[in-house]
């Protein structure tokens, strides 16, 4: 792993500038970077990853200061909500400037942005930013539906000839959540590890949700990054159950599943049982890697205890109901 100021950030950052991409360290997921302004090195990150072109992409800045270079008005709970939680896992969506990242928005009128608390990725945006590139676009660094990365070898599993900065593993695990500021009220668009009432009690402001169960949405041209129904997926199917539905049908399971449950269940022999952590940030933190693994392990299953209904779980539970869907 390399430090924050490591030389290895200056190169990255002329990469950068010289519209080429490379693999960002966050404390959410590692990102797929360009330089958002830079239409074809935006181009570039949609077709590396096999992702939709009106699929907006999220841009990353330095400061709150950098807002006003992409969005064209910032009402006072959106500056409210940054001063909380930037820099952090969290995305506000903004009216966009006129003529201003198009590509990264995927042609909406909104820009998504975000200030990002990886000492890396802190460095990496000023150095940018000293060579030109006033914010960086960054999705996933992953083909676009498949499991997100946390970790540098995950990158470079999916893009062997990258230039990508080791943070090592991320501290949150998953995407940030995401808030809804271009209508007259914030509207929680995306959960993340900040809950609602979080960004309600912060914002001053009831933060409203736009969280219908995501099989209800059907989604082709989302306004906001990660909005697809069917998203973060392994190669094997994976299905949510209760503990009470896998243990009825663990007998006839087979051995060609592993079984991710808080509960204690009474595995076959054969099937691959693993414990799932009962703190929602530790499962947050272990979700991406735990898949991955799971999917390492050649299984044609993967059965995940469904989380518990408090809002602390809602980011988990919203990519595992994602990642199970298809």
């Amino acid at each position: 792993m390399v430090t924050a100021d490591s030389p290895a950030v200056t190169e990255a950052a002329q990469a950068l500038a010289r519209g080429e991409l490379i693999g960002l360290p966050t404390e959410t997921v590692y990102g797929l970077a360009a330089d958002a302004l830079n239409a074809k090195a935006v181009a570039a990150i949609f077709s590396a990853k096999g992702r939709p072109a009106d699929h907006p992409l999220i841009v990353h800045v330095s400061d709150a200061a950098q807002v006003a270079v992409f969005a064209s008005h910032v009402p006072v709970f959106a500056h409210t909500l940054m001063a909380a939680f930037w820099p952090g896992p969290l995305t506000l969506i903004l009216p966009r400037l006129a003529g201003v990242a198009e590509s990264a928005a995927g042609g909406h009128p909104t820009i998504a942005l975000r200030c990002p608390s990886h000492p890396m990725a802190m460095s990496l945006l000023q150095a940018a930013r000293n060579f030109g590139v006033k914010g960086v676009a960054a999705p996933s660094a992953n083909v676009f539906g498949r499991v997100s990365p946390t970790t540098a070898a995950h990158v470079r599993e999916a893009f062997p000839q990258l230039l990508v900065l080791d943070g090592g593993a991320c501290d949150v695990g998953i995407e940030s959540t995401i808030v809804d500021c271009s209508r007259a009220s914030p509207v929680l668009l995306r959960p993340g590890m900040l809950s609602q009432s979080q960004l309600s009690g912060a914002c001053g402001v009831q933060v409203l949700s736009a969280l219908p169960p995501v099989a209800d949405k059907p989604e082709t041209s989302p306004a906001a990054p990660g909005s697809l129904a069917s998203h973060y997926a392994p190669t094997a199917r994976l299905y949510l159950m209760t503990a009470a539905q896998m243990a009825a049908r663990l007998p006839a399971a087979g051995t060609s599943l592993a079984v991710w449950a808080r509960s204690a269940l009474a595995i076959p022999s054969g099937v691959h049982g693993l414990s799932m952590p009962t703190d929602a940030a530790a499962c947050a933190h272990d979700l991406f890697a735990q898949l991955r693994a799971m999917d390492a392990l050649g299984v044609q299953e993967i059965w995940v205890e469904t989380p518990p209904l408090d809002e602390a779980w809602d980011g988990v539970r919203d990519r595992l109901q994602r990642a199970s869907t298809g």
